[in-house]
């Protein structure tokens, strides 16, 4: 993937019709997702369970965009090359879930996939400094990691803006997730972030069998981002 700072819209599944995911995801991606974000949590780390490598796996086939794989587990390093290999585009791991972080960034590395680090509400911004020149991309969690639907913490915004300042011109993206929707998206857009993962503020109202509002929904996120720049 080309290194660019657009406004991208990545839709959570999470959030999707689990008896129908290869739909939801097709249906996302037509209409306007640009990524497809997937939340792995193991029930340790953050309080619920979700998608092992099988089935990323199976999602892998339907996406035809970027798929962007956030670990929210701990340990994270044994499942790095499984996730890698299921066919992820992106792996984002959790400053918080391990010791040795550097030595997850070049795990993730190892593997020829994208690197992210992802901070959570309580984590301060300077806490990824030393792992700028390793990553691609920064999480910033604007809810705790764990459930969709949360209430965006608003002191994410001057987190975002910190981390903005830290990576200066490299070449990192700055992604948001929790509680992303129109009328949250724009201070984090004039914060400096620019990647954008939204579960209900997509999904909700929409189905398979009713696609176009999960467009209409994306589209209202971006209009509210680029409105912003």
């Amino acid at each position: 993937m080309t290194f660019d700072r657009r406004i991208k819209i990545a839709p959570s599944i999470l959030s999707a019709d689990f008896a129908n995911f290869g739909a939801e995801i097709r249906a996302i991606e037509a209409e306007g997702a640009d990524w497809v974000h997937v939340d792995v949590m193991d029930g340790h780390f953050v309080p619920n369970l979700t998608f092992g490598p099988p089935a990323v796996k199976a999602f892998r086939p339907h996406v035809s965009t970027f798929m962007d794989v956030h670990l929210m587990i701990a340990p994270v390093d044994p499942y790095i090359e499984a996730y890698a290999e299921a066919g992820a585009d992106m792996i984002t791991a959790h400053i918080e879930a391990g010791p040795h972080i550097h030595r997850t960034i070049q795990a993730i590395k190892a593997t020829g996939k994208m690197a992210g680090v992802s901070l959570n509400p309580g984590t301060p911004a300077e806490s990824i400094e030393h792992l700028l020149d390793l990553v691609d991309m920064v999480l910033v969690m604007s809810v705790n990691p764990g459930f969709g639907g949360q209430k965006f913490i608003p002191s994410a915004v001057e987190k975002v803006s910190k981390v903005r300042e830290m990576i200066g011109d490299r070449e990192i993206m700055i992604q948001v997730d929790g509680g992303v929707d129109p009328v949250t998206v724009g201070p984090l857009v004039a914060a400096g972030a620019d990647c954008f993962v939204a579960g209900s503020a997509v999904f909700k109202g929409g189905s398979v069998s009713n696609p176009s509002v999960y467009g209409q929904n994306i589209r209202a996120i971006r209009a509210a981002a680029e409105a912003a720049r």
